[in-house]
């Protein structure tokens, strides 16, 4: 190995090796004047052996001690100063400032556990990348000013929420996105644990579920979940287990919405639930308050009650008594067509009434502007045309005195399957026609096979009708 004070200065010896291996490897004329003119790309032997010359150190002319923090241990690494300049800002900086040929970093345990793989990265331009290797290798790339490298991992982040891991990864990664100020990884994270809830309230993740994001995923109306009883079991499992501030503790509890759970279930939770008995007192109002829900008809509580509130407001379960499942094979192919039933309302007094739902699904819906110039407007029959989107309508089968007061949301739940598991991919809200979201499967592929909208060629979905209420009369005071 040859140091700055051989016979041949390091920054020579880099800069020769990469006109030889440029020269030798790869011929490109500037200007092209023959059809036959062809480049030769040889840029992987050039990979190879700036690899080779990081790892054999020659012409090395630093060397960088790595610390880690609050310990004795140090990481060597021979590196060349040209290469970490051109690369970073940060080095170049660092390596004009220092005194000898030695640099002495200080990292956290787990980026000094990287940092091989980063100094690589500068050097070869790829790195393989674990799921909990994401976050320290991020921290480096921000830290040392590698922008390739940090937004190519946020990609990554992005793309694999849905991996499987022994402890789970996304909350880690949320308040990762939180605490550097990544509002677009914060954001897909969140969604990404709102759409998928439900497996994750059963995972060894959810223990670790920081205050800040409960509370935040409590107030959500999108979770996709069995019930609100399995949030409120999970939520009792997490106050358990962390031992929040009695404050964190109402707060949570009173963001359940407990209107939503039968009046059987919430007896239930007053004499065998521990949380419930400890925090009985901040809760006791929202549980009179839906006990008088499930006791009177919706027509009656809307005279008295502002029903408009988010504890009225049904979140996205996938219980039987909200919805059903829907395979659809090939769904390029033709219309299709599907009946279900649904409970009219989550209240005790609606608990035996059901309503049948038809639900038609379109591979080629002509869009209302298109649709007025035909004598069949307004039909449920869709037009044929190759210009049209897939579309699914939900209508009731019957009408009744019973809905008065309350309007139906349609959700439509796609799922897909990524890295093996069966993720939710999108959710749609509407009332009558998907048309009225305007991006239903907008930038889907069904054509596809591999899309990521369908299942070995099936589209996979699940309706779900949503009762909302309305005040009929302001409410007395």
């Amino acid at each position: 190995m040859l140091n700055s004070g051989g016979s041949v200065p390091a920054l020579l010896y880099v800069a020769n090796l990469c006109v030889a291996l440029c020269v030798g490897a790869a011929l490109k004329s500037d200007v092209v004047l023959e059809n036959s003119a062809t480049t030769l790309n040889h840029s992987m032997a050039l990979v190879q052996r700036m690899e080779a010359l990081l790892t054999q150190g020659n012409g090395s002319d630093v060397t960088l001690r790595v610390q880690t923090l609050n310990t004795d241990e140090v990481k060597l690494i021979q590196v060349h100063s040209l290469v970490l300049s051109l690369q970073s800002d940060v080095f170049d900086e660092l390596l004009q400032t220092r005194n000898s040929t030695a640099m002495i970093l200080r990292e956290t345990p787990d980026c000094v556990a990287v940092f091989d793989k980063f100094i690589r990265y500068l050097y070869c331009g790829d790195i393989t990348v674990r799921l909990n290797q994401a976050i320290p290798l991020h921290k480096l790339a921000s830290k040392y000013h590698v922008w390739d490298l940090q937004q190519g991992l946020t990609q990554y982040m992005t793309q694999h929420l849905s991996s499987d891991s022994s402890t789970g990864h996304v909350v880690s990664w949320y308040q990762y996105a939180t605490q550097i100020g990544d509002v677009t990884l914060q954001n897909s994270c969140l969604q990404y644990l709102s759409w998928n809830l439900s497996s994750v309230l059963h995972s060894a993740e959810w223990s670790s579920v920081s205050e800040e994001l409960l509370l935040t995923l409590l107030q959500r109306s999108d979770l996709v979940l069995q019930s609100e009883l399995e949030l409120y079991e999970a939520l009792e499992a997490w106050i358990n287990q962390n031992q929040p501030s009695a404050e964190t503790a109402e707060s949570a509890l009173k963001a359940i919405r407990y209107a939503m759970i039968s009046p059987q279930h919430l007896f239930h939770l007053q004499k065998k639930s521990s949380v419930m008995l400890k925090y009985y007192e901040s809760v006791r109002d929202l549980l009179y308050l839906a006990f008088q829900f499930h006791a009177a008809s919706p027509i009656q509580l809307a005279k008295y009650f502002d029903v408009n509130c988010s504890l009225f407001a049904p979140r996205n379960y996938l219980s039987p008594a909200w919805g059903s499942p829907w395979v659809i094979n090939n769904p390029t192919r033709d219309d299709r067509s599907f009946s279900f039933q649904t409970q009219l309302g989550p209240s005790g007094h609606d608990a035996s009434k059901r309503v049948t739902w038809n639900a038609l699904f379109s591979p080629r819906w002509l869009p209302l502007s298109v649709r007025s110039a035909y004598p069949e407007q307004g039909s449920l029959q869709p037009t044929r045309t190759d210009g049209g989107r897939p579309r699914i309508i939900v209508t009731p089968a019957t009408s009744s005195p019973d809905f008065a007061g309350v309007s139906f949301q349609k959700t439509v739940i796609v799922s897909t399957r990524k890295q093996g598991k069966v993720v939710v991919r999108h959710v749609y809200n509407f009332h009558q026609s998907t048309e009225e979201a305007g991006d239903f499967l907008l930038e889907a592929d069904l054509q596809r096979r591999a899309s990521e909208y369908l299942i070995d060629s099936s589209l996979y979905l699940h309706i779900i009708v949503k009762p909302l209420y309305h005040s009929l009369i302001v409410a007395k005071k």
